[in-house]
């Protein structure tokens, strides 16, 4: 078996989970078979003394298919 790992950056307004959910259902659009999930950093953007902004670096691994495409 042969396995990806690739990087990601979710955005949210609301969460660190939002986040994370976000990158992961946009890549599962066109990978599939995602199935870890690590997050590597987390940072907020801040205005006036808020954070208004989660931004949040995953690392995803996918079985890599033996099936060719064409």
């Amino acid at each position: 078996m042969v396995e990806k790992t690739i990087e990601l950056t979710g955005i949210s307004a609301n969460s660190i989970e939002e986040g994370v959910q976000l990158a992961i259902a946009r890549a599962g659009v066109t990978i599939k078979g995602i199935h870890t999930a690590h997050v590597e950093d987390v940072t907020a953007a801040v205005e006036a003394n808020k954070v208004v902004r989660w931004k949040v670096k995953v690392k995803v691994t996918f079985q890599v298919k033996d099936e060719l495409h064409e």
